[in-house]
Formats: C-alpha cells, structure tokens, sequence
C-alpha cells in the first residue's frame, strides 16, 4: 500500500494563516468546490499536560486526541513530548447551513450566516454523544428555544438508573455545579434532546451522554450567544467523508458507529416541521465507496484504493490524499 500523505505545519504557522480562528475553532469556508478547512499541526506537551488538557486548548475531544496519537500515554504524555493534533477538516456532506452534527466523528459544524463585507465560516466543536443504551437518534430539526442557566428534569428512566446505584436523583436539579446541563441549553424539536454544556468537561468527544449532545463550556458560550431560535439542525452519522481540496480527494475516516434505524414516533412528534435522514451506512467500506460516488458526481475523479483501504483500518480521523481531479472527464471510463 502506497504511505499515507498527511500535511503538518507548526502551531504558529496555523495560527498567523488563520486570523478569524477563536480556539482554532473558526475557518473561513474554502472557494466553491472545496470542501477541506484547517490544517494539522503538532504542539510540544508540558510536564503537566494530559491529552485531554492539549485537546480542550486546541478544540478537539477525547476521541479526536486519542486515536490521532495512538503511542501516547493519555494521561502522562511527559514533557517534550510531540503531539499531533488532528485540526484539518473534510467538511460535512450535504448543505452548509445551520449546526451539522456527525455523531460518527463527535463533531459539531456551525454554518452562521455571512455578514455583509465578512467571508463565510464555518465553526467547529468536539460533542459527547448518546452512550450505547442511550442513543442521539439521527434527524432533521430545529433549535426551539434557548435558556440560560436550565435546570435540569432528569426522567423516570434516568432517575431508576441512578437510584439503582445509590444515588438517587430528585426531581428537578436546580443551576448550579451539580446540573449536568453546565449554564446554556439549546432544546432541539426531537422531544427530549438538548445541545447543551456540561459540568463534567473530560468526558467531552465520547460516548457519554443520556443521548443530548454535550459541549465544552467554553464552546456553548460562544455558540449560545451566535446561533437563533428556528437554526436548521441535522444529526448524521457519516463515518467517512470525501471531498475537494483543489484537484486532489481528501478522505477523512472515523470508526464506523453503530445508530438505531429512524424512529417513526419521533418523526411524527415533529408535526410536519423536519424530516429524518436515512440511517448511515453499516461499514466502513460501503460508506467510502457511497462518498466517492458523491464527491465526483459532478467532478470526475479517481480514487486510490490501497491507500483509502489503509484509512479505513487506521481510522484516526486524520485527513489524506486519496485520489485526483480527471483532467480530461472524457478518458475517465477508461482510466477506471
């Protein structure tokens, strides 16, 4: 198999290329037909650093960090140490506009409307995601309302969950430490599920939640005061993505995550107002071989397969090169 190509530039080379960068969380949308933003970076670890500590810094989550450094102890990475930070994005399929969430990669995409005179950008954030028995179900809705310092009304099931282990919960858990909903909450128009923040931070980019999507506190304060009330949000679960950067494919994969299939009853709780997506694919394979397709429906292209086949065993999200532009569309059946 052909090496993987992967570019790294220096923190303060990423930092002087990207003024609009707020955490490193902010990037100018690339031209029409490019669909990659960032860049990877490396940063050298302190005595004191864990992974987690260089994640939260750069705005990456746990599983971000983990998987892109797979020989680094996670909570003594040791002073001196290089660490990768896998800051280079292939964009989400489908529209650039509202929040995006990719539950596959436990990535938020924020599209704020251009301001006159201002380039469009995109913000990005590491989530936490429904743990296995508690699933963020996949769909299309909206933000319904906003508030500021919620409580917090854990259900039935969630209470019966923590009494069984000794600690009960009451009722309603009021602003505060204890509120597992950190001090901002957008309530989605899926009855019951909440972008939200978090009192818990280290348990940001895994698999954790009661189903809501959890953010940095840092990161729902700023997402909280730019994004509105009736914002287009659309849950996915896209293991691979490919898209354009110049005449070259890029491909980015993940781990392929296991979902439940659309449910009916929370389509219809949503009286007309959005619809669900269809479910991801179930492997890694038909996922790559469904974003090639799309990618060069319009551009034709080549794709490498030994080295889109190594991604897919390493899945370490890190974006690579994986095929070219077809100069002359007219020889593609052939070259294929």
């Amino acid at each position: 198999m052909k090496a993987v190509r992967i570019k790294v530039i220096s923190v303060a080379l990423l930092l002087a290329a990207t003024p609009l960068c707020t955490l490193a969380e902010v990037y100018v949308l690339p031209p029409g037909g490019n669909d990659v933003v960032g860049a990877m970076i490396t940063v050298t670890a302190r005595a004191d650093d864990t992974l987690l500590d260089i994640a939260r810094r750069h705005g990456l989550g746990y599983e971000d960090i983990v998987r892109a450094n797979p020989d680094v102890d996670t909570w003594l990475p040791g002073e001196g140490t290089e660490v990768v930070l896998p800051t280079r994005y292939v964009l989400p399929p489908g529209p650039r506009d509202g929040v995006v969430l990719n539950l596959a990669e436990f990535r938020l995409y924020y599209y704020p409307e251009a301001q006159a005179g201002q380039p469009a950008v995109v913000m990005t954030y590491p989530i936490s995601i429904g743990r296995m028995d508690w699933e963020t179900p996949l769909g299309r809705t909206t933000i319904i309302s906003k508030v500021r310092h919620p409580s917090w009304y854990p259900p039935d099931s969630i209470r019966a969950e923590h009494a069984a282990e000794g600690d009960p919960l009451p009722r309603i858990v009021r602003p505060g430490p204890q509120n597992p909903l950190g001090d901002y909450a957008l309530r989605l128009g899926l009855p019951g599920y909440l972008i939200h923040g978090t009192n818990r931070p280290a348990g940001v980019g895994m698999h954790v939640s009661h189903g809501c999507i959890r953010m940095f506190p840092e990161d729902i304060d700023y997402l909280f005061g730019r994004v509105d009330v009736k914002t287009v949000v659309r849950i996915i679960n896209e293991p691979v993505k490919i898209g354009w950067n110049g005449d070259e494919l890029v491909a980015e994969v993940h781990p392929v995550l296991e979902v439940p299939e659309p449910d009916a009853s929370i389509e219809a709780s949503l009286q007309g107002e959005a619809s669900l997506a269809p479910a991801a694919a179930r492997d890694a394979m038909t996922a790559l071989t469904l974003q090639f397709v799309a990618a060069t429906n319009e551009r034709p292209g080549t794709l490498d397969w030994d080295t889109a086949e190594k991604l897919l065993v390493l899945a370490n999200g890190i974006p690579a090169v994986t095929g070219h532009k077809i100069k002359d569309a007219a020889t593609s059946a052939a070259s294929e």
